[in-house]
């Protein structure tokens, strides 16, 4: 899996790939500088794991390039790196599908603090799902609602919790399983009976 550093500005997608690169060294950085060059990148990488975003370049702004993302790659963690303001997009941000904000001006430090929570660890590389000896209960709450086929709306009001909880649960269960996807972890599920049906 790549990890997708979208920025217009050279110097910062350099700096953000290296930054990447030292904290995952086997990473597979695709820096890109439009928006506009996405079903190429696709085509030709497969989806991202990760996707670090400027919300202004040339042909998009604002909060319409993660919606974009997220449509394109509904399971992908979204780290919004931006010179803006977090008090005037953090929020707007996470409610179209950004997992995380985090201003430009913050530093590599806490840049890297971030991007380091949504790493996966190098020893989840390998391309075989893991079978955990335990799951939480919300853990086999998500795998029981992802087997019936529901989608984050539906499971954020089952489980009375936000979109954008759910987005992270999944994240941190898709890592715990060793998946990409939600039929990956459901099939998981099954194989190895991590639910009861």
């Amino acid at each position: 899996m790549s990890i997708f550093v979208i920025d217009d500005h050279p110097l910062m997608r350099e700096a953000i790939g290296g930054l990447i690169r030292r904290l995952r060294p086997s990473a597979k950085v695709v820096e890109i500088e439009r928006m506009s060059n996405m079903a190429k990148i696709l085509a030709e990488h497969g989806e991202a794991e990760l996707v670090c975003l400027d919300l202004k370049m040339p042909d998009t702004n604002g909060v319409s390039a993660v919606r974009e993302i997220r449509q394109l790659m509904p399971d992908t963690v979204i780290v919004v790196v931006s010179a803006s303001s977090a008090s005037d997009y953090a929020d707007l941000t996470r409610e179209v599908g950004a997992n995380a904000y985090v201003e430009k001006s913050a530093g590599a430090q806490e840049i890297g603090r971030v991007l380091r929570e949504y790493l996966s660890d190098e020893a989840d590389d390998s391309s075989a799902p893991v079978v955990p000896t335990k799951l939480s209960k919300r853990q086999k709450q998500l795998l029981l609602l992802l087997d019936r086929g529901l989608s984050n709306r539906d499971i954020a009001t089952e489980l009375e919790i936000s979109e954008h909880t759910v987005k992270v649960h999944l994240w941190r269960l898709f890592r715990r399983l060793n998946v990409k996807s939600r039929s990956q972890a459901s099939h998981l599920a099954r194989t190895a009976r991590l639910i009861e049906l």
